[in-house]
């Protein structure tokens, strides 16, 4: 997938239909560390309010095919610490036919450009789950590290699963 072919903005108001029936979709959430739940649109318009009071030190992005404006997706740069310059990573991508084209790993390329070069954050981390080796591989090619393993971290389909603890410093791009 060609660089230009996707564009990040911030999310919208008008974003939260779109990405209410991705949380609908126990399939993709599974993929997920959180567990399912049923969201209701108020809830995500209770979440998208909470975020805009928060936007100091959260960046939420729509991910955007360029030649149709089409929202497939969604990157998280959460939890902002100032100070250390950190933050916490996560991606989506919410439609099933823009999953494995590519867009992943460029939406994660852009995010990351603009946590180091526009927001000067230095370290960018991350959780998956340790079973999503798909997930893990597109990491490791962005230039995050595993730091560690945490056991039986999440609860997904009745059991507990481990997840990777990883992250990338902006001296250390690839």
């Amino acid at each position: 997938m060609n660089q230009r072919n996707v564009f990040l903005r911030e999310l919208e108001r008008g974003d939260l239909a779109v990405i209410n029936t991705w949380r609908a979709d126990p399939e993709l959430v599974g993929l997920l560390a959180g567990a399912f739940r049923h969201v209701g649109r108020e809830i995500d318009e209770k979440w998208f309010d909470s975020y805009l009071g928060a936007r100091a030190n959260n960046v939420r992005l729509a991910i955007c095919l360029a030649e149709t404006r089409a929202l497939v997706g969604v990157a998280y740069l959460l939890g902002i610490d100032w100070i250390s310059r950190s933050a916490e990573f996560s991606i989506q991508i919410g439609v099933e036919s823009a999953r494995g084209q590519g867009i992943g790993e460029t939406a994660t390329r852009q995010t990351l450009a603009h946590a180091f070069d526009d927001l000067n954050l230095h370290r960018i981390h991350l959780t998956a789950l340790a079973s999503n080796t798909r997930a893990i591989k597109l990491y490791e090619k962005m230039g995050f590290r595993a730091e560690g393993l945490l056991r039986q971290a999440a609860f997904k389909n009745g059991r507990y699963v481990d997840m990777v603890a990883m992250a990338a410093l902006a001296t250390e791009r690839t």
